[in-house]
């Protein structure tokens, strides 16, 4: 197994969750939040792949998805273009209430596909490369896709999570 082939699976399991976690969740069920400071399935999901997006697109050289395929107008909300939910509050958490599992998904899915699109072009050498020196050690390319991998399952661990205890409550 290469490398590509290797982030190919890891990206193709975080689908597999985000798939697994939107399934015939309704608008209410992706807003609910099990507190009023806890994070939702639709904010968990958009996040990551907002993560996603802009961190691939980035070493990739690329426009990210949510620009360049005008999901952001598509989800219509009133964050800067270049947010990707860090730092958000749980007001902002909240303006994620009103958006589809569909909308979710198909953002999720152009993301994936460009991901997959740029991570089968990569040789074993090309991980090695250095593309961010403000981190101590450096951060090369390997790590930073493996960094987002990391967090996708993460999140979509939470959104599970989350989504378990929304139909056991059914």
């Amino acid at each position: 197994m290469t490398s590509a082939e290797l982030l190919v699976d890891a990206f193709g399991r975080v689908r597999e969750h985000v798939h697994g976690v939107l399934e015939g969740l309704s608008q209410d069920e992706l807003a609910a939040r099990l507190d009023e400071e806890a994070n939702s399935i639709a904010w968990l999901v958009w996040h990551l792949t907002r993560v996603q997006d802009d961190h691939v697109a980035d070493v990739a050289g690329t426009e990210q998805a949510w620009i360049a395929a005008q999901w952001e107008q598509r989800f219509d909300l009133p964050f800067d273009e270049s947010a990707t939910g860090y730092g958000d509050d749980p007001d902002d958490v909240g303006r994620l209430g009103g958006v589809s599992a569909k909308l979710l998904r198909d953002y999720y899915d152009d993301v994936h596909t460009r991901t997959i699109d740029y991570v089968t072009g990569l040789v074993d050498a090309d991980l090695g490369q250095v593309i961010d020196t403000r981190w101590d050690p450096p951060v090369t390319l390997g790590v930073r896709l493996i960094s987002v991998v990391d967090d996708d399952i993460q999140h979509a661990g939470q959104a599970a999570f989350i989504r378990g205890i929304l139909l056991r409550r059914r």
